[in-house]
């Protein structure tokens, strides 16, 4: 049983499209369950839970289009693909659709890392989003190359290995000599 990140969500909640329903409160309980979340979808239960996100991070109640709430929307997308992709993980297309809403995600955080460090910090605490920066320098991976790599690396411990013994042998002459120091230093006393 894989864990959802819906899970959280308690079941009395009503549907997005039903919480602000001024009548919703005089229905019957029947009614009441089924347009709760226990009833619902998941993609009913995914709009809340982007919602919730959304509620987190935006600025104002009127924001739905900063930076911080694309970034809540799509850490939802991805979370929700995370868990497809455990249960079926040889859907090709949905991976893709992942990686492509990560690749967003990161442009927008870097974005935000730029301008405003502060909001960047909020939104990846909030979020609980690990960001990490990308290296520098990149190198673009040839047969060539890997096989010079794993030339130098087999090169590297052969020489690893033959100052290995060099080392255990001046090692071993240290030891005598350090005793027969010693022992020439307790014939001396005694």
């Amino acid at each position: 049983d894989i864990p959802s990140h819906l899970d959280d969500l308690p079941p009395t909640m009503l549907k997005k499209d039903y919480a602000n329903v001024p009548i919703i409160n005089s229905v019957d309980d029947v009614v009441r369950r089924l347009l709760s979340l226990e009833m619902a979808s998941q993609k009913e239960k995914m709009k809340v839970k982007t919602q919730q996100l959304v509620e987190k991070v935006r600025r104002s109640p009127s924001d739905n289009g900063s930076f911080e709430v694309q970034v809540a929307v799509l850490t939802a997308k991805i979370r929700t693909y995370e868990e497809h992709l455990q249960r079926h993980p040889k859907d090709k297309n949905n991976r893709r659709r992942m990686l492509m809403d990560i690749d967003r995600r990161k442009k927008l955080l870097g974005y935000l890392r730029r301008v405003r460090y502060d909001t960047f910090e909020n939104t990846c605490k909030q979020l609980g989003i690990q960001y990490s920066l990308r290296p520098l320098y990149t190198r673009r991976v040839t047969k060539r190359w890997l096989v010079k790599k794993a030339f130098c690396r087999k090169v590297y411990q052969e020489v690893r290995k033959l100052k290995g013994e060099e080392r255990l042998k001046k090692r071993r002459e240290w030891q005598a000599r350090a005793r027969a120091a010693r022992e020439a230093a307790a014939a001396a006393q005694g």
